[in-house]
């Protein structure tokens, strides 16, 4: 096995490679024998292609490789199809999922004519958001550490024909199938009691240490894993924060050692918000901060929940935009079958600390001068089916515009929020119970995006057309649940 491409240095990552002669020597000398360069689509799937390493010269990284961007959606029409890849070196791991040694690229896509970074690379999206806070003065760098949460079932098996639909998910921790009146170990995990127990209630540690091990061997340094709330396998591995653009990157890798390291052991990983009826489903609870000169902008011991008059107007831009931001935070049709009160999926934009049923949370874990690094806030909306780059940037972007205009939020709430009174609920404003109401809300509210050039009204217009499509597609299907409602009228 070739040697790992990322090592640790005290707490973090040193990438090997600071440019592509690095990458180049590195090919040559330890005998690789394939080069794969990835990118994300607009929807947020990492797609790919892969060339032989002889092939690969200094030209792939001063001059791109081509490829037909009408193929990929949510880029090119078909007249314009020509489009550009440049891996980016400091990106490269090595696949260990790979039966010949495979050196991988994320790349970024840039359009041939005008030799620009093209407007609707999601990772150029990610980079000018970056370059914007720079340009704001505000901060020089944003960390970004989010939770992702997944599901690991035994197998599953669905269909959409016009007279045949359905689905049906096997799992053997729940009592429904693999561990129920077909028989099993006895040692099935109740609906909503997955948090913590030990194994071998708790089947998939063994899988978790697994691909923990995997994603530490590509880079990624691990804090925690652990089986999470919902019966059939629902799983949380947590990853150490890092800068917005290569967090996204990391985002994506995460989702590629956990599909493949379920793969090799015969099971299924997804991070399809809400596979499971009336269980806790999948989030992406987002921790983030700014900082400027090495320190800090988020703590003052004297506020609020010790957050700077800066993080709350951060605050009050996510909360300000929350509906339009759900568009590209949570961008499925499923995505709304988890944002209902009673699962941990707040639904109410608002601010409290230490507080699951709020959109921010303040964690406070740590506090004290002691723990000024480590004040930051949560935004707990957003799911795994994101496109990470445009989650992000577009959160950051919301949070900036809140300090730009001074925005206040509205006054925390330290109870409960799914058992307010009627009259205290309604004060309250809400998420879209929809994605189409997400959409209608990113249509009126976008401008705040759009600065320093960082989303395009084209990127936008695209993302905006998918994603109407996508909700369409649903909505003129009979369900099974309407055959069970409404056959017999």
């Amino acid at each position: 096995m070739l040697p790992n491409l990322a090592y640790n240095y005290g707490r973090g990552v040193v990438r090997m490679f600071q440019n592509p002669r690095e990458a180049l020597a590195y090919i040559r000398e330890k005998g690789v024998e394939f080069v794969d360069l990835r990118f994300t689509d607009l929807p947020g799937r990492w797609q790919h292609f892969t060339l032989p390493a002889r092939a690969v010269d200094e030209d792939l990284f001063t001059q791109g490789a081509g490829f037909d961007g009408s193929s990929i959606r949510g880029f090119q029409e078909i007249h314009e199809s020509d489009m550009l890849l440049f891996p980016d070196p400091t990106t490269a791991f090595l696949d260990p999922f790979a039966s010949r040694p495979t050196l991988v690229f994320v790349a970024d896509v840039y359009d041939p004519i005008t030799k620009a970074a093209y407007s609707r690379d999601p990772r150029g999206v990610a980079k000018r958001a970056e370059a914007y806070l720079k340009a704001t003065g505000i901060a020089d760098v944003s960390y970004w550490g989010p939770e992702i949460e997944f599901f690991i079932f035994d197998k599953v098996a669905f269909t959409v024909d016009p007279y045949d639909a359905g689905f049906r998910v096997y799992s053997v921790e729940a009592l429904a199938n693999g561990n129920g009146r077909e028989g099993g170990d006895g040692l099935w995990i109740r609906p909503k009691e997955g948090y913590f127990p030990a194994p071998p209630v708790d089947k998939y540690q063994e899988l978790r240490n697994q691909m923990a091990k995997n994603l530490e061997a590509v880079g990624i340094e691990v804090e925690v894993h652990h089986h999470e709330v919902a019966t059939a396998g629902q799983a949380e591995i947590d990853m150490r924060f890092d800068r917005l653009t290569r967090m996204a990157d990391k985002v994506m890798l995460y989702k590629y050692v956990v599909r493949s390291t379920a793969y090799q052991a015969g099971k299924t990983a997804t991070f399809m918000p809400k596979p499971i009826y009336g269980d806790n489903g999948s989030g992406m609870h987002t921790h983030q901060s700014l900082w400027k000169n090495g320190t800090p902008l988020f703590y003052d011991e004297k506020g609020y929940a010790e957050l700077s008059r800066l993080a709350l107007h951060y605050v009050a831009g996510l909360l300000a935009h929350g509906p339009a931001l759900a568009a590209l935070t949570n961008p499925t049709v499923n995505s709304y079958r988890r944002l209902v009160p009673g699962y941990e999926a707040p639904v109410n934009l608002i601010l409290s600390k230490r507080n699951r049923s709020a959109v921010v949370r303040v964690p406070m874990y740590q506090v004290g001068p002691e723990a000024a690094k480590a004040k930051r806030i949560e935004y707990r909306a957003p799911d795994p089916s994101a496109n990470p780059y445009l989650a992000f940037a577009a959160m950051l972007m919301a949070g900036l515009d809140g300090i730009e205009r001074g925005l206040e939020p509205p006054k925390p709430v330290d109870k409960n929020l799914y058992a307010l009174p009627a009259r205290e609920a309604r004060r309250i404003r809400h998420l879209p119970k929809t994605l189409d109401e997400a959409l209608d809300a990113l249509e009126r509210d976008h401008a705040f995006l759009l600065k320093g050039g960082v989303f395009t009204e084209d990127l936008l217009e695209e993302w905006i057309r998918l994603k109407r499509e996508e909700a369409a597609q649903v909505r003129l299907r009979p369900s099974p649940m309407e055959y069970y409602l409404y056959y017999d009228l």
